[in-house]
């Protein structure tokens, strides 16, 4: 089984963030894979600082737990809510792995958001939860 983690920011006017990658088209919510060794928390944290700067303060909130078949039967994602941060070190942009960032309104996503980061920010406003990517 592989194990990624995805990050919902939200600052304090109900913006996301989300990250548009070098090596795959398209907005995403900011994430990856977790280490070996490291917790799924960790990960996260990780993640968000490598992808944004980002330093959690508080607990994130574990949003769900998705099964990603377009990548594989044993690929899976947890997704965490985070309303409690900080930015510290923001990564100079574009680098080889993030060439866009930004915060964004949910309900003017940038053209070319994925349609899972859709679905997931709908499930994170009330829409009924998936068990799918």
């Amino acid at each position: 089984m592989t194990l990624g983690v995805r990050g919902a920011l939200f600052d304090p006017e109900g913006q996301v963030f989300l990250v548009r990658h070098s090596y795959v088209p398209g907005w995403y919510l900011p994430g990856g894979g977790v280490d070996p060794g490291e917790t799924i928390e960790q990960a996260f944290a990780r993640e968000m600082s490598e992808e944004g700067g980002f330093v959690i303060e508080g607990p994130p909130e574990l949003f769900g737990l998705y099964l990603n078949r377009g990548l594989s039967r044993r690929d899976h994602v947890a997704l965490y809510v985070s309303r409690r941060w900080r930015v510290e070190n923001p990564p100079k942009l574009p680098n080889l792995e993030i060439v866009e960032s930004g915060f964004f309104p949910v309900d003017a996503l940038p053209e070319g958001a994925t349609a899972a980061t859709r679905r997931r920010l709908a499930e994170i406003a009330g829409a009924e939860r998936s068990p799918d990517w």
